[in-house]
């Protein structure tokens, strides 16, 4: 076990668990690196043919970033980090393998952002999809602000993204935000019938189609870049300052807008 990942391996198919049940599997530094270095050998792995992600515990897919430590980052460490998350969401996003989310609680900021860059999404019942990064006085850094307009519309998701709104699973599918919701004791069970059907067929072919797809939605066209900067530009803001304290000490922040 890679440190806050679990890791069940069989039938070529590849269970990721992202545990720091604490946090509501907050994602951190170190759940990235992981992360990022579990998806770099899938690409490579013969034995792997997919990957299905989900989160440890009754409550939470993941629930976001770690606000602890993003609160105390510069400007520069701030870019840094919102890259490093887009780097991982595209190197799932990317992977010639398929790649499932089995949603099992909420999925919020980051989590959204993670659902969304794999290639299904299957929600429990009990799930919960948001993108509330400006009650901190922030923005999506993960790919949100692209990943959302082409899953449910740019109208939709800019609501999403400027109210911070919650959404139930059944929301979420209704405006195409996920393709599935079941029970939440079928969830894994389903997640992995829909593996194993994607898997009888030509891996080539599976290959090409997520490659396809993606080119329609090129990462070289700059959004990713902006929402970096723009990202980062947010954390030097008492703003910023403001939702992050107010967040940890549990009360409404109050946004001077400077």
């Amino acid at each position: 076990m890679i440190e806050n990942l679990k890791i069940d391996h069989s039938n070529g198919i590849l269970i990721l668990t992202i545990s720091r049940k604490e946090a509501l599997n907050a994602l951190n530094l170190k759940t990235l690196s992981g992360l990022i270095s579990i998806l770099q050998d899938t690409y490579q792995n013969t034995d792997v043919k997919g990957v299905i992600m989900t989160g440890d515990g009754d409550k939470a897919f993941v629930a976001g970033a770690d606000i602890k430590e993003l609160s105390s980052l510069t400007r520069e460490q701030a870019l840094a980090f919102a890259k490093n998350g887009q780097r991982l969401f595209k190197l799932i996003e990317d992977c010639p393998k398929p790649v499932i989310a089995a949603v099992n609680g909420y999925a919020l900021g980051a989590g959204c952002e993670l659902a969304m860059a794999c290639h299904i999404r299957i929600a429990s019942e009990e799930a919960k999809f948001g993108q509330p990064e400006v009650n901190l006085g922030i923005i999506p850094g993960y790919g949100g602000t692209q990943r959302l307009p082409q899953l449910v519309g740019r109208g939709k998701a800019l609501e999403l993204m400027m109210t911070g709104d919650m959404i139930s699973a059944q929301e979420a599918k209704s405006i195409g935000l996920v393709n599935q919701v079941v029970p939440k004791g079928e969830l894994m069970n389903v997640a992995g019938k829909m593996m194993s059907r994607i898997l009888s067929k030509g891996p080539i072919a599976v290959a090409n189609v997520i490659k396809s797809v993606n080119a329609g939605f090129n990462f070289e066209l700059g959004g990713y870049e902006a929402e970096a900067e723009n990202f980062a530009i947010c954390t030097t803001t008492d703003d910023f300052k403001e939702g992050t304290n107010a967040f940890v000490e549990k009360r409404q922040p109050q946004f001077k807008g400077e």
